[in-house]
């Protein structure tokens, strides 16, 4: 049961990154694949703690920390993003977790590369996604290490967007929330695995949030994360982020089938926009 708790700790975080999710509505050419980037800038950092409701007590299990830098791929220009996910020695008393994921996009926020490697207990794994553009579809390239160390391959072309957990986090912080009302539902084209996950993002309005441990509080918007899985909807993650143009995740409330997790922002630097969701 410990080893199958992580397991969906883990899964979790990696949606982390993905508050990544908010507004992405289907696009039919590259151009639109991209979006203006105004919610962050090169050198930005976030950090997160990660807890558990272990017997009706908040236990800290882990870190995540996510880090944006101005790069180049194959000689074009590029955001380079990066985020690494750690247990700490609670955790690895119980299960090893070690994971870390990359992404390249353009400078309009399309992607152009993912990778993700993973240590979760005695397993390693690793997830590939290369894009290219042919004649406006999206073509996705997609390679999948088994913890047993077979290699699949597989190559799909969309007529919509798609992207990868991690794209996924920087296009969806530059959405513009002014015409969204509460109950909308917004569908989500993602590659996970070899496969597109069939889920959405439902907006469920605003709140005033107080932080774990500390007396700081931001105006939030809230969405819920909703994956469809043996013909039921499950809501997986409830996001809040901030109202106001940087679009910063500050808590992450997670689901589990039997407990629940909550990440809780901790640290920031090199935000582009002002904090003005903050209220003390």
């Amino acid at each position: 049961m410990k080893k199958c708790l992580l397991n969906r700790i883990q899964s979790v975080m990696k949606w982390l990154l993905s508050f990544y999710l908010i507004v992405l509505l289907p696009q039919n050419v590259i151009g639109q694949c991209g979006i203006e980037n105004k919610a962050f800038s090169d050198g930005e950092f976030v950090s997160y703690d990660l807890y558990f409701n272990w017997k009706f007590v908040w236990v800290k299990v882990g870190t995540a920390s996510m880090s944006t830098v101005r790069s180049s791929y194959k000689g074009q220009e590029a955001y380079r993003s990066s985020l690494t996910t750690r247990g700490n020695s609670k955790l690895d008393n119980m299960f090893i977790m070690r994971d870390t994921l990359l992404c390249y996009t353009d400078r309009n926020v399309a992607p152009l590369y993912f990778r993700k490697g993973a240590r979760e207990g005695k397993r390693y794994y690793m997830d590939e996604y290369w894009y290219t553009y042919p004649k406006g579809n999206c073509h996705v390239k997609m390679h999948e290490q088994t913890s047993s160390g077979d290699h699949l391959w597989k190559d799909a072309e969309y007529k919509n967007c798609i992207y990868d957990m991690m794209s996924i986090y920087l296009r969806a912080r530059n959405f513009d929330d002014s015409s969204l009302k509460e109950g909308d539902k917004i569908p989500l084209p993602i590659v996970d695995g070899l496969k597109v996950a069939n889920a959405w993002l439902k907006y469920n309005g605003k709140t005033t949030l107080k932080m774990k441990n500390t007396n700081d509080k931001y105006r939030c918007l809230i969405f819920s994360f909703i994956q469809r899985e043996d013909n039921k909807n499950h809501e997986l993650i409830r996001f809040y982020i901030t109202d106001d143009a940087n679009h910063l995740p500050v808590r992450l409330d997670m689901f589990l089938s039997f407990g629940s997790a909550k990440a809780y922002l901790t640290g920031y630097k090199g935000l582009l926009n002002p904090l003005t969701s903050k209220t003390n």
